[in-house]
């Protein structure tokens, strides 16, 4: 193995008689006297003995002789005119010494660990100094530093002389560190420009851009609802639609190597070949054509037209149809579901149906949801599926209902909960609103006001008739706040009469002495004596705590009228209740239930209207006691 190793290393060792070699291409050349040699090429050095730079316009196919540039001429050449011309060409040949590596340029910068690398485009060029390089201060380093990144250059096929005119100041900061420091070390891996020609501007191709297809678009991450596959595209008045980008050239370029680059010529494909109706509005510029939203709606096209519309009619809003629909309640988009079978579901189970109007003429199905500023519902709702609507119409009701103003022919169990209800026929369920008239009342319905609940016929037990000020989530997100700030009022207010009491006690028995050193005082000020400092500091401390005590005393009276208004704040959540009323039209049935809650007290009084009683409206009185009742009244 030792006389292996020990060839191998011969062979390594293998020294090049230095060579002069003209060339345009130096690592090639380099590489070929290696191999001829059957030496490494990267044991191999080159001295610069010479560079000439050539240049020529010639069009393509012309054969035109290249002229030679004086070497104080080549800064002329990097100008736009010159090398973003087409027919502008250059060129450069080198003169070398190539030899195996002895005691050179390097050996100096042995600790020196740089590279050059370009970007993709080669039109700009980096060097790149590993972490942990270090350089020596040497006489003339700039000089050594300059043919160095010269040969680096030169042996990756990077023109020298043009495009670099920023090295001679890299080289300049680096020699002047290493200068002042005697060695300079870099801790971290620094990236220098040191050549830079023109980057061409990339070609753009046309493209057709349907953003109304992209505007409800969902993070990648997020859980993906298949019910919801955009049946309608709903759009907003002035919503970017369609955009068709147009293409535009790319700009010509020329790399460090000094090769012209030509922009690739655009492809043009996504013209578009579509109409518009009048609602929807074209905006063209240089660059682009926008198809922009005049009103609100959803996006159809309809024989190479995109148009904007707001009805719709399907036969059923379904999981294997349509999908749920989505396109907000203020989009101005109306549906009408026209699935009329009663064994079927006109909104099916589980679908989210949100549009600004829907008419459904059959039933809605087990966890479905329809959201809409007005609804109606043809057939009956299934008692897991929610309809919202402030203007509400359903036939037969066993799910969950909320809106402003409703309206049910049949309740049957179903929960209801808006401003003003109507109920052609209940039977049982719970109702909540502000105004709830029930035009027949049949058996376990628990109906729930803050001013009217009225029954026009009774057929039926067991119902619960409420008034309660507190039923809006208004009121009781409000109460709550008050009783909050109650709270914390009632909690200072005591820690503020500590303090005044303290402080009271203080000045109080302060006072003697206070009256005795104002009089020293001004004594002391009458006969032109000056003042003791002890005396004036014990006069302005006892000023300060009568202060203090003013201060707390109107802080208190202050938070003290606070709470008061607070505290009349609670009584006027109940203040309408004395204003509303219970109406029975009929004849009371069977046990019922007439309920009055109050905030203040908070307590709730019940009555029982006696079976067969004609007793009619039903208020709540406060007797001269402080109590209350609930009474019947003279209609």
């Amino acid at each position: 193995m030792a006389l292996f190793g020990s060839k191998k290393k011969q062979q390594s060792v293998k020294k090049v008689r230095p060579t002069v070699i003209r060339t345009q291409n130096v690592a090639k050349e380099i590489f070929n006297l290696a191999k001829s040699y059957d030496a490494d090429p990267e044991k191999l050095d080159f001295n610069i003995l010479g560079v000439q730079t050539y240049t020529r316009v010639a069009a393509e196919g012309q054969d035109i002789e290249w002229e030679e540039v004086a070497p104080g001429g080549l800064h002329e050449l990097d100008n736009d005119s010159t090398l973003l011309n087409p027919e502008f060409q250059i060129k450069q040949t080198y003169e070398i010494e190539v030899f195996s590596r002895d005691k050179n340029i390097e050996d100096i910068c042995s600790e020196f660990k740089a590279a050059v690398g370009a970007n993709a485009t080669k039109c700009k060029v980096y060097l790149s100094i590993s972490e942990g390089s270090k350089l020596t201060y040497v006489e003339n380093l700039e000089h050594i530093l300059k043919t160095l990144i010269d040969k680096k250059k030169i042996r990756a096929g990077i023109l020298i002389g043009i495009f670099d005119e920023m090295v001679d100041d890299l080289v300049s900061k680096l020699s002047a560190s290493a200068r002042i420091n005697g060695v300079l070390e870099f801790p971290k891996r620094e990236t220098h420009l040191i050549a830079e020609g023109f980057e061409p501007t990339a070609t753009i191709n046309d493209a057709l851009i349907l953003h109304y297809e992209n505007h409800n678009e969902v993070d990648d991450n997020a859980k993906v609802d298949y019910a919801s596959r955009g049946f309608i595209q709903s759009v907003k008045e002035g919503e970017l639609l369609i955009e068709y980008q147009k293409p535009k050239n790319g700009k010509y370029g020329r790399n460090c190597r000094g090769e012209f680059m030509h922009p690739a010529e655009p492809v043009v494909s996504n013209e578009p070949t579509f109409n518009v109706e009048d609602t929807i509005k074209v905006v063209e510029t240089a660059e682009s054509i926008k198809y922009i939203a005049k009103e609100n709606g959803y996006i159809a096209l309809e024989d190479n037209k995109y148009i904007i519309k707001q009805d719709v009619d399907v036969s059923e809003i379904s999981f294997k149809t349509t999908g749920s629909i989505s396109s907000g309640v203020d989009s101005d988009v109306n549906i009408s579901v026209k699935e009329s079978d009663a064994i079927k579901d006109a909104i099916g189970t589980g679908m989210v149906v949100e549009v600004s109007e829907i008419d459904i003429d059959g039933n809605v199905g087990s966890n479905a949801k329809v959201i809409a500023k007005r609804a109606t519902v043809g057939g009956q709702t299934h008692q897991s599926a929610l309809v919202s609507a402030d203007d509400l119409d359903i036939n037969v009701h066993k799910g969950r209902a909320e809106g402003k103003k409703i309206h049910i022919t049949r309740l049957e169990h179903g929960y209801v909960k808006g401003d003003d209800i109507e109920v052609a026929q209940a039977l049982g369920g719970n109702i909540f609103g502000k105004n709830i008239v029930l035009d027949v009342c049949t058996s376990h319905v628990k109906a729930t006001a803050t001013k009217l609940i009225e029954i026009k016929k009774l057929h039926g037990s067991e119902n619960t008739f409420t008034i309660d000020p507190k039923l809006s989530d208004d009121v009781q997100k409000d109460l709550k706040n008050n009783e909050d700030t109650i709270k914390e009022l009632e909690v200072e207010i005591r820690e503020l009469k500590k303090e005044v009491e303290k402080y009271t006690k203080l000045v109080k028995e302060g006072t003697p002495a206070f009256l005795d050193i104002k009089k020293r005082l001004v004594h002391y000020k009458k006969n032109g004596v000056k003042m003791p400092e002890a005396f004036v500091k014990k006069y302005k401390q006892f000023q300060a705590m009568q202060e203090q005590l003013k201060s707390l005393e109107e802080k208190l009276v202050k938070q003290q009228d606070h709470l008061n208004l607070l505290g009349s704040k609670v009584s006027s959540f109940q203040d309408n209740i004395f204003d509303a009323r219970i109406i029975n039209r009929g004849e009371w049935i069977g046990y019922n239930e007439i309920k009055f809650k109050l905030v203040e007290p908070p307590i709730e009084l019940v009555y029982k209207p006696t079976e067969g009683s004609e007793e009619k409206i039903f208020g709540l009185k406060e007797l001269e006691s402080g109590e209350y009742v609930i009474r019947a009244l003279i209609d």
